[in-house]
């Protein structure tokens, strides 16, 4: 019976594992994430225009880390662990986009294409929030069309829009689903 009862409770819990959405999407995260990227998007527009490449390149990088940072850091107040069955399904949806952003970017950049870099990476990064945001909050996946909306304006406007079209992807994108996913859910 002792057996019996173990078995079907471990059932039960592996069963609501799998079920689970992926809470730990980072709300201040990704107002901070936004920040990062207004201020690159301001030092291109005032600094230097054709720095625009190295600056946002050093932006997503800083962001991707503090994504990170704050997606262990929201894991740990609920109590949730990071590998667990959402979390993998959301880094399963939400990688490989990723990764076809950055070959596609260097595939453009080798080619003279650079016009088409921030279009391909606000279109694939906003690929990536849709797929991995399936199996998270509902608010997720509407954030990342409103990237590939961006994605898809960049790629046909003219080049010179391209800076401003990441700040308003990266920055406000991420600052105001930011602000409502923090005060939904959770932080």
């Amino acid at each position: 019976m002792h057996a019996h009862a173990t078995s079907n409770l471990r059932f039960i819990r592996e069963t609501m594992e799998r079920a689970s959405t992926f809470t730990a999407v980072p709300g201040w995260g990704g107002v901070l994430m936004g920040l990062v990227a207004l201020t690159a998007c301001s030092l291109c527009q005032v600094v230097s225009p054709s720095l625009w490449l190295p600056v946002w390149l050093g932006c997503g990088a800083l962001s991707l880390s503090i994504g990170t940072l704050a997606i262990v850091e929201k894991s740990r107040r609920r109590g949730t662990p990071v590998d667990s069955p959402g979390a993998r399904r959301f880094a399963l949806g939400f990688a490989p986009p990723l990764v076809a952003g950055a070959v596609l970017t260097v595939a453009l950049l080798r080619f003279g294409l650079e016009r088409f870099v921030p279009g391909t990476l606000l279109l694939l990064y906003g690929t990536g929030v849709v797929t991995g945001g399936t199996f998270s909050v509902r608010i997720v996946p509407l954030m990342g069309i409103c990237f590939q909306v961006l994605g898809a304006v960049a790629l046909f406007a003219p080049a010179s829009y391209g800076n401003l079209l990441m700040g308003a992807g990266f920055g406000l994108v991420h600052i105001a689903f930011g602000v409502v996913i923090a005060r939904r859910h959770g932080g």
